[in-house]
């Protein structure tokens, strides 16, 4: 098992319609082969802060998502809303 750490920073102003979009991404994830469990978390101190975990059972399970069309649809919508771009991080046990 794998766990993908994605780190974004929103755009003021944005946070409501991250969220929608944002949903509906780990929604889309949650049908992909190999995917285990997500969560999203929000920090408590910089409410545009934002980590998105998730579990995958291999790294070609994650990268078949990654460079999903579904994924890539969705980040054309998430995109334009972050201050940077998203940092992702794969770990591994």
């Amino acid at each position: 098992m794998i766990r993908v750490i994605i780190e974004r920073h929103i755009a003021d102003d944005l946070e409501q319609h991250y969220e929608l979009a944002a949903r509906s991404t780990l929604a889309q994830a949650m049908q992909a082969h190999g995917f285990i469990s997500g969560e999203s978390l929000r920090d408590a101190f910089d409410h545009n802060h934002r980590i998105v975990l998730a579990n995958y059972r291999s790294v070609q399970d994650w990268q078949r998502w990654y460079s999903s069309s579904e994924r890539q649809s969705m980040m054309a919508t998430i995109s334009p809303m972050l201050q940077r771009e998203e940092k992702i991080t794969v770990m591994e046990q």
